[in-house]
């Protein structure tokens, strides 16, 4: 296995975040009652319980390089996530930022940023 990080990011309720995760593509890893691991073709995400939290007021957050950004984004909306500036869960279209990088921004049900950043292309 090649060295890797995963983000840890908080769930109110793990069947809510399976649910939410599971119409992005992602899958089932491990579960149990303390840790939760989604994996989507090498993208893998760890969550923790947090039934307090409350979404308005998450700091959590991560990025997601992903070789093609626009057919992400795409899956995000046919998934019911509405593009929107306010509320959750929430995505903001791809643009060019001034780092020259093309990013998303995607608001998962528990507030938790992940910022949807395309992969150069070789």
């Amino acid at each position: 296995m090649v060295d890797h990080a995963t983000p840890n990011l908080p769930s109110r309720s793990f069947d809510a975040t399976i649910t939410f995760y599971a119409a992005l593509g992602f899958e089932i890893v491990f579960r149990d009652a303390g840790w939760l691991i989604l994996d989507r073709g090498g993208l893998m995400l760890e969550f923790f319980p947090d039934p307090g939290l409350n979404p308005a007021s998450s700091s959590f957050g991560s990025c997601l390089r992903v070789d093609d950004l626009d057919a992400f984004c795409t899956r995000c909306r046919v998934a019911g996530i509405p593009e929107a500036t306010a509320g959750w869960p929430r995505i903001q279209p791809a643009r060019l930022e001034a780092s020259g990088m093309r990013i998303a921004y995607l608001l998962d049900p528990d507030g938790s940023l992940l910022r949807l950043v395309q992969n150069p292309t070789t």
